[in-house]
């Protein structure tokens, strides 16, 4: 009834927008359109001069890189939109709750612990670095929620889930010590985040676990609106906080982890995002906010994905990301003073 609810009014308030949402729509098919075609080797799909080489290149590669690109860009924006929300901080991101601390406490056991025990386990650490991530991320999310049920304040929980990223970066740089050089190399490569290594296989696994996040923020979104101007006011208007924390934590960790497993970690974009959202449509409400931050989420990581494919040795996503979105939000701090 709430998702109902949530379209049509969506498609009401979008009438005032329509121009402003169709040339972001543009924009997404140019930018993809953009991504499938650039890289170290020139593709035009848009025809039959493909050789077998260049059409295996563009279906293997190319296009479930770009498909990627707007699924990660779209779910770390919406995450970061409502972590900013929750917390009423417009530094919160996707992370905040140290979910990519607890994916790469995953992978960093599998690659240097793992590779300790058992040879075997070494060898398939590569098959096994998304599970591995989806574990770690699923543990950390679980005492979060475990520490939600008990705390009444979101400053306590933003503290807690800080301290639980903590607790698990120092396991990690503990077992940093103890890697071999080939292990530690691995689990690098990893954390610099990379879309070209989800293939169409993953899609079976990512896009389930981003549709029930995005199930779990349409159930937020009513108490999302209120709680932008704080719990007591949420409070006031029958909103049930505790219930929407617990709705808005899930679909974090769903959105973010689930990215962050198959992509690892991708800096800044569920940060700066949320902001240029709210300046382009100049409003907080999150019918509008949430899709307009997923649709630029998911041109900004296409546009970054380009960048990356230019260079003869690709750039690591994150890498590019950052230098996109740390400029923004120096930007915002400064306009906003």
């Amino acid at each position: 009834m709430e998702i109902c609810k949530f379209f049509t009014t969506f498609a009401l308030e979008m009438r005032q927008n329509t121009v402003i949402f169709a040339c972001l729509v543009v924009l997404l098919a140019l930018f993809f359109g953009l991504d499938i075609c650039s890289g170290t080797i020139w593709l035009w799909p848009f025809g039959d001069s493909l050789s077998p080489m260049e059409s295996q290149i563009l279906h293997a590669i190319r296009l479930p890189k770009a498909l990627t690109a707007i699924l990660a860009g779209a779910s770390l924006s919406v995450a970061g939109l409502i972590m900013q929300t929750l917390f009423r901080n417009p530094l919160a991101g996707p992370y905040t709750l140290g979910v990519s601390s607890g994916a790469s406490l995953g992978v960093a056991f599998l690659t240097m612990i793992g590779g300790l025990l058992s040879p075997i386990t070494s060898n398939l650490s590569t098959l096994g670095l998304p599970l591995a991530a989806v574990i770690g991320a699923t543990l950390v999310l679980l005492l979060v929620m475990a520490v939600s049920r008990r705390v009444t304040s979101n400053v306590s929980l933003l503290i807690v889930g800080m301290m639980f990223g903590s607790i698990a970066g120092a396991l990690v740089s503990l077992m940093q010590n103890f890697a071999n050089p080939d292990a530690l190399k691995l689990f690098i490569v990893w954390t610099l985040g990379s879309l070209s290594s989800v293939g169409w296989g993953d899609m079976y696994m990512l896009i389930p676990v981003l549709l029930l996040g995005t199930l779990f923020v349409l159930l937020a979104l009513k108490p999302l609106n209120g709680l932008l101007l704080g719990e007591d006011y949420a409070r006031g208007l029958g909103i049930d906080v505790s219930r929407s924390r617990l709705y808005i934590v899930l679909a974090t960790g769903l959105l973010a982890g689930g990215v962050t497993a198959f992509c690892g970690p991708i800096a800044f974009i569920g940060v700066a995002v949320p902001h240029i959202a709210r300046g382009i449509f100049r409003t907080s409400n999150h019918r509008i906010t949430i899709p307009a931050a997923a649709l630029i989420g998911a041109c900004l990581l296409l546009v970054c994905d380009v960048l990356c494919s230019l260079f003869i040795y690709p750039l690591p996503i994150s890498t590019v990301s950052a230098l996109f979105g740390a400029p923004m939000i120096i930007w915002i701090i400064l306009k906003n003073r």
